[in-house]
């Protein structure tokens, strides 16, 4: 059983901080005791989730205001029984530094084989397009968790 998932990006303040507070908000409706968190490669630690991020969630009834970006550590990984990445040389990179995860780190868009492209310091559009992505991972990942 899934009952700990860490989104990992390369900051933590554009595609993991989206995912993690809409699955939060989903495993909440649908009342699954699930833990969800998120950290960063590379992370911006300390800083918010960047406004276009705090704006689409907003839309949705999601308030990400508390988040602040966490730098990605040994225990995080250990943690979790489930990592979700945006992008393939993500995992490389987590399963290079951390081996011993290897068998659970897995892309948010395995399921289609699709990455997640970082939006950091483009467009509003961009954004939109990144929030789809992510809605589409979770979705299919949803789907093989609790639906």
């Amino acid at each position: 059983m899934v009952n700990k998932i860490l989104m990992v990006c390369v900051g933590n303040i554009c595609r993991s901080p989206m995912a993690e507070a809409i699955l939060k908000h989903r495993a909440q409706i649908a009342n699954v005791p699930l833990t969800v968190s998120s950290a960063g490669i590379a992370a911006l630690v300390g800083r918010s989730a960047v406004s276009e991020v705090q704006t689409l969630l907003a839309r949705e009834g999601i308030d990400c205001s508390a988040h602040r970006a966490r730098q990605l550590t040994s225990a995080m990984l250990l943690e979790a029984d489930l990592v979700l990445v945006m992008e393939k040389n993500h995992r490389q990179e987590i399963e290079r530094t951390f081996p011993s995860v290897c068998g659970k780190v897995h892309l948010l868009g395995k399921w289609e084989n699709f990455e997640i492209p970082d939006p950091y310091k483009k467009s509003q559009q961009i954004f939109q397009d990144t929030h789809q992505l992510i809605i589409q991972g979770l979705d299919q990942w949803q789907a093989k968790l609790w639906n």
